[in-house]
């Protein structure tokens, strides 16, 4: 989908409903605003349900101040108007009530950006601005002072978060990313002793290599390769909903019968990714006019060294990425289905996953199907999507059950000789 081709209204109304059907505003909080070309301002409208929004809804603030709609604008164009005034580059302002974030701003502090190098990227430039009066000229000019001064993103003491951006998914983009990892950090917290990523380890993660790949044109299409198209497609959706991606991050990949891959593109938002998004990588080349994920390399390594595996996700599923971004072990030895289905994960290095994907495809076995990567995911393999798929639902929901056991008591695994009665009953190596 080309986001920017959509008309004003129509963007503010999908990035609402966006934010408050995944529960990062309620029906009377939050409002969004773009800025046209013209100079025009389109705005969420004041005491509407964010859960019936409608283009119809949406009000024009024209440049000389003329409002137009069926609607009184929000009671914070105040602080968006000044917002533009102050960033002449900003086409888009995006305030909100997310859950996470307003710990932050209730606490007056601001998050960690570097837990994850996908937060770093994104997420710049964050500031604290001092509580006012909502819907006020003095909170207009309390944001305002900060966007002035360099800031994209502004929590708000006692309040929320403001969010300037080129375009309105890109605001969308950093609100999403800033807000899973505010979640992230709280639950972390109670976890274990959270691990930050250092300046040279986030420049890590500026791979590529998917960049530079040659193109090749494919002339037919198999029903195979069909198949395997919808059925990431529904998966990757399905991701999406149940929070085990953000918009532009998560990778899944098939490897089809004659040796080529199908991958998922690169900063595509994933929510709406469609089949024809979807890129066929074959010998090193990639499908002409399609760029594949910057994992493209690491899932061909693994590929090459395990001939049954037929599927590898890579995902940032939140009470997983607990675990990995702190010192807790993750240990999934907690029911029979997460042992089968998991066995002996390992906790990687940070550094391997762009530093060596020879060492992750040769620690991948039968025995280790998945590996959980500190401060940056969980890969899952298996024999078919649907299996690589179920890993990573089952390692999440193991993950949480773990974390939730922290406030009950002491977890006991299953012990030695159940999971040698367990091997022999499925057939485990």
């Amino acid at each position: 989908m080309d986001f920017s081709l959509l008309h004003p209204a129509d963007q503010l109304v999908m990035i609402m409903n966006r934010i408050y059907t995944r529960g990062m505003t309620t029906t009377s909080g939050g409002n969004l605003s773009i800025r046209d070309n013209s100079g025009d301002v389109w705005i969420t409208p004041a005491g509407i349900d964010k859960g019936t929004l409608t283009r119809g809804d949406i009000v024009r603030v024209r440049k000389d101040g003329t409002v137009e709609g069926e609607h009184a604008p929000s009671s914070e164009l105040p602080f968006h108007m000044a917002v533009y005034r102050s960033r002449p580059d900003l086409h888009a302002v995006l305030h909100a009530h997310p859950h996470a974030l307003v710990a932050f701003s209730i606490v007056r502090k601001l998050p960690s950006l570097s837990l994850f190098p996908s937060v770093g990227r994104s997420c710049k430039g964050i500031s604290l601005a001092a509580y006012d009066l909502p819907g006020s000229d003095r909170l207009g000019e309390k944001i305002a002072n900060q966007f002035a001064a360099g800031s994209d993103i502004v929590l708000l003491e006692n309040h929320g978060l403001v969010i300037g951006g080129e375009s309105l998914f890109r605001a969308f983009m950093i609100f999403e990313t800033l807000e899973s990892s505010a979640r992230l950090e709280t639950i972390a917290r109670r976890l274990g002793t959270v691990r930050e990523l250092n300046p040279s380890q986030l420049s890590l993660s500026e791979t590529r290599s998917h960049l530079t790949m040659d193109d090749i044109e494919f002339n037919t299409r198999s029903t195979e390769e069909l198949a395997a198209r919808r059925d990431m497609v529904t998966l990757i959706q399905r991701s999406y909903t149940q929070g085990l991606f953000n918009a532009t991050n998560g990778t899944y990949s098939v490897r089809l019968s004659d040796g080529s891959v199908l991958i998922t593109p690169y900063n595509k938002d994933r929510a709406y990714v469609q089949v024809e998004d979807i890129v066929r990588v074959k010998d090193g080349m990639k499908e002409r006019g399609k760029t594949p994920s910057r994992a493209i390399l690491l899932h061909e390594r693994i590929y090459s060294r395990h001939p049954d595996i037929k599927a590898i996700l890579v995902a940032h599923p939140i009470h997983l990425m607990a675990f990995a971004v702190t010192d807790a072990v993750f240990d999934p030895r907690t029911i029979p289905e997460s042992y089968i289905l998991l066995r002996e994960i390992q906790k990687i290095p940070f550094e391997t996953i762009y530093q060596d994907i020879d060492k992750i495809a040769d620690l991948i076995n039968q025995r280790t199907p998945a590996l959980l990567v500190e401060n940056d995911s969980i890969i899952t393999t298996g024999n078919s999507l649907l299996q690589a798929f179920d890993r990573l639902e089952v390692a999440e929901a193991t993950a949480t059950s773990l974390y939730l056991s922290h406030s009950i008591g002491d977890v006991v695994h299953i012990k030695k000789d159940q999971i040698k009665e367990l091997n022999k009953a499925f057939g485990l190596n």
